[in-house]
């Protein structure tokens, strides 16, 4: 509860977007994700839309793109739907803030 409210939706909403991404893609096993990879995400106090994400399985970035809103607080997540891209080529990952791991 430390975190301003909009750092604790986008947290929370990168944490559901991992999740899921790990229980609904086989041998996915997502470790990092950067909401901010291809595009900053939008925000309006308890949604983000963050189309421009990337999620790291492995050793490979893959594109993401996801919607969450969350209860006020920002604590539970009331509306989440996600888009799960093709493998990013290493050579644009120093351009897109995305680390080997």
């Amino acid at each position: 509860m430390k975190l301003d409210l909009g750092a604790r939706v986008e947290q929370r909403c990168n944490r559901r977007a991992m999740g899921l991404v790990g229980r609904e893609h086989l041998g996915f096993h997502p470790d990092e994700l950067v909401a901010y990879a291809y595009g900053d995400p939008r925000s309006s106090g308890a949604v983000v839309d963050a189309s421009g994400a990337a999620v790291r399985s492995g050793n490979v970035w893959y594109h993401l793109a996801y919607s969450c809103q969350t209860s006020a607080d920002g604590l539970k997540i009331e509306r989440f739907k996600y888009s799960l891209g093709g493998a990013i080529p290493k050579g644009d990952w120093a351009e897109h803030y995305l680390v080997a791991p």
